[in-house]
């Protein structure tokens, strides 16, 4: 675990499973049609239920970089918020998941939210390299705690593999306090 204080919040690195998290909101790598197949959309889907699915879709479709929110279902949070990180083309792109991020985050606020968990967006399904999506979605959550506005106060990146946990620490070092 690495941890890191930044404006009036604390940004928090973990392995491990997201649906596990223990968050208020955990976000989910949507496409922006909403439909949840694999990778983390999938885990969640199976964990928290076909009824997260039924209501993301009827949200959608939205813009790429936007968010929307739904129930967890079954899952141990209030919200999944869905973060459109690519299109149906199935392409991403660092500034894409620097916009998704920042989305989710205000979107959490205005749903009160204290604590919300990350993957790393765009990196499965989208094939963003892990340093690009770690370096974006960083600096997003940085800008947030920094702005000093808002409910949420801890960000959690929560990181299947230790590789890529590993990538995300290396950038945490550089992101400004």
């Amino acid at each position: 675990m690495y941890e890191k204080r930044i404006g009036r919040g604390v940004l928090t690195l973990l392995q491990g499973d997201i649906t596990e998290s223990g968050a208020d909101a955990i976000v989910n790598a949507a496409n922006n049609h909403l439909w949840m197949g694999a990778g983390v959309a999938g885990a969640i889907k199976r964990k928290g239920g076909d009824v997260i699915e039924k209501e993301a879709v009827s949200k959608g479709p939205i813009a790429v970089g936007e968010a929307v929110a739904t129930k967890a279902g079954a899952l141990n949070a209030k919200y999944i918020i869905h973060a459109a990180g690519m299109g149906q083309d199935l392409q991403t792109s660092g500034e894409i998941v620097e916009t998704c991020t920042a989305a989710s985050l205000r979107l959490a606020d205005e749903l009160g939210v204290v604590r919300i968990a990350f993957p790393a967006i765009g990196t499965g399904v989208g094939g963003l390299p892990i340093d690009i999506a770690a370096r974006c979605m960083l600096h997003a959550a940085a800008s947030f705690l920094n702005s000093g506005k808002g409910s949420v106060r801890e960000i959690d990146f929560v990181l299947f593999q230790e590789k890529d946990l590993q990538s995300f620490a290396a950038i945490l070092e550089n992101v400004g306090a």
